[in-house]
């Protein structure tokens, strides 16, 4: 009898080792695709997972079919853009175990890396883990990573955004203890929210109606730690012209989050030592204790087991600091995230500057605001700065784009966002560079463009004029001058209404097949479709 193939498993042990297990008992982790950037911008975040891919069957995605789904809802929509192509991308177990295999239809613009997909494309289930950005027809970024299929996941109560595998967990883990008085320490990299995650602890734990009280003991001076956190008394020190409460006295009854506690000095951490023991602290200058009823929540981006080797931090502190911890994932662990957050922060800066129906625009034909090249970039940049960088650099695209249709880096961010020229998951690396970068190819003069050359450049980018603009080094406003000059080539703005017609029910509607039989841009071709009440 011959034996059936086995279905392919996707988990964590094929990932990158910095990418450590990150779901429950129980979980199934699952190809998935999220959309990063749409036009209509309140379709990013929703969610389609592959799980026939599991089974072996593959699955099938055009702009028509399947639906994709908001994270715990109910009801989904296909990408639904007129611009996407109906002949489906077709996604199929990969050859190796846990890849997977991308095949392009005619006709389709699916571009992995800022390469054009022209055959089928393997992916390896490393890469799948680490999340694959794919531009679909310059229009939409759908990111490609696993996910918790057998996760029941509503709409998010902690006020954090994403709904990545990694972020799911911090929020089971927020659930578990927050209605405990035991110690938490969050761990993660600077910028990556810890603070927000012992805000939503302190928020959801039985000291939600006290005080919530934030300390970073990196921004204080190490002499002044101690009256700081525990106060200190009249005459204790110079400059002490009266009593003073600390940190903790101020935090009673409620909850005290120390940022950066691996910058505590030795006395300090003594001392911490002592009030997570004890609940009794020592004002400086004061030889009778006072107690104090705070929740501690802690937080440090640094390995504080080597401070410990190093003997910089004391381990009984360890110890008692993470009497729970939580590991926060950095952004380039969740980069299925990435396009949720850009907008969250995106939308706050456009209502700031009256701007925030650009994220939807009435017309759904027009340019994305945010184009998915620009999206797959910001998808795929490292982000050491993680989500405190990330906001920042939106602020800038926003306010530097302001009052645009569209938003383009300036030079400042395109330095910022440069990346290493690697190959695109799925190929093998290149070559080194030589040793002297090839200066870049110069701009060419319209005149030089044969109309041969010009026809076989809007054939071979589907009549995407910017596309060809790109591929031929000149401006775009050169393309409709060329067409123009030329007696063989013409505009969809000449196309007579009996010829859109006819073509548009001779094709059934298809707007590809249009596309290619009237050779005109699809995006003038829609609009004139359109002004004909054709669709």
């Amino acid at each position: 009898m011959s034996s059936q193939p086995r279905p392919p498993a996707w988990d964590h042990s094929t990932a990158d080792a910095s990418r450590s297990p990150l779901t429950a008992e129980g979980s199934r982790l699952v190809p998935a695709l999220t959309i990063a950037a749409h036009p209509q911008a309140h379709r990013v975040g929703e969610r389609l997972l592959l799980e026939s891919l599991a089974a072996g069957r593959p699955v099938h995605l055009s702009r028509n079919e399947p639906d994709f789904l908001r994270p715990g809802g109910a009801l989904g929509l296909h990408l639904a853009d007129p611009f996407l192509s109906r002949k489906p991308l077709v996604f199929a177990p990969g050859a190796a175990e846990g890849g997977v295999r991308l095949e392009p239809s005619e006709g389709g613009r699916v571009a992995v890396g800022g390469e054009v997909l022209r055959a089928p494309w393997e992916l390896t289930a490393q890469e799948v883990a680490e999340g694959v950005p794919l531009e679909l027809a310059g229009r939409v970024l759908l990111v490609l990573h696993l996910a918790d299929a057998a996760a029941k996941q509503a709409e998010d109560a902690l006020g954090m955004v994403g709904s990545s595998v990694g972020l799911q967990r911090v929020r089971q883990h927020i659930i578990r203890v927050a209605d405990l008085d035991v110690p938490v320490l969050i761990r993660g990299e600077t910028g990556s929210g810890k603070e927000l995650i012992a805000q939503a602890i302190h928020r959801h734990g039985t000291r939600k109606d006290r005080p919530f009280v934030s300390v970073n003991l990196g921004a204080i001076p190490r002499e002044l730690a101690a009256a700081e956190l525990f106060g200190s008394r009249k005459g204790a020190f110079t400059g002490a012209v009266r009593d003073e409460p600390g940190f903790f006295q101020a935090a009673h009854g409620g909850t005290l989050f120390l940022d950066e506690v691996g910058e505590a000095p030795p006395e300090v951490q003594v001392m911490l030592l002592r009030v997570l023991e004890t609940g009794q602290l020592y004002p400086v200058g004061e030889r009778t204790p006072v107690s104090v009823d705070v929740r501690l929540v802690a937080a440090t981006d640094a390995h504080l087991e080597e401070q410990i080797q190093a003997g910089r931090f004391k381990a009984p502190l360890l110890h008692r600091l993470a009497g729970y911890s939580i590991r926060v994932p950095p952004l380039r662990e969740r980069r299925e995230d990435i396009g949720l957050l850009f907008h969250h922060f995106a939308r706050a800066e456009l209502e700031a500057l009256g701007e925030a129906g650009r994220l939807n625009p009435a017309e759904p034909y027009a340019e994305p605001w945010l184009p998915p090249a620009l999206a797959a970039r910001l998808v795929g940049h490292p982000w050491s700065g993680n989500i405190r960088e990330l906001r920042n650099v939106v602020r800038q695209l926003v306010i530097g784009n302001r009052g645009q249709p569209c938003l383009r880096l300036d030079a400042q961010l395109e330095q910022e966002l440069s990346l290493a020229k690697l190959a695109p998951p799925g190929r093998p690396a290149a070559a080194p560079p030589p040793p002297a970068e090839a200066p870049a190819a110069p701009r060419r003069k319209p005149s030089g463009i044969s109309e041969a050359e010009l026809l076989a450049a809007l054939h071979e980018n589907d009549w995407d004029f910017q596309a060809a603009a790109d591929q031929l080094r000149i401006h775009r406003s050169s393309i409709y001058d060329l067409i123009d000059k030329s007696p063989n080539l013409r505009t969809a703005g000449e196309l007579s209404a009996e010829e859109i017609t006819r073509c548009f029910h001779e094709s059934q509607g298809d707007l590809d097949a249009m596309t290619r039989r009237l050779q005109v841009s699809k995006r003038a071709l829609w609009r004139r479709v359109k002004e004909l009440g054709l669709a």
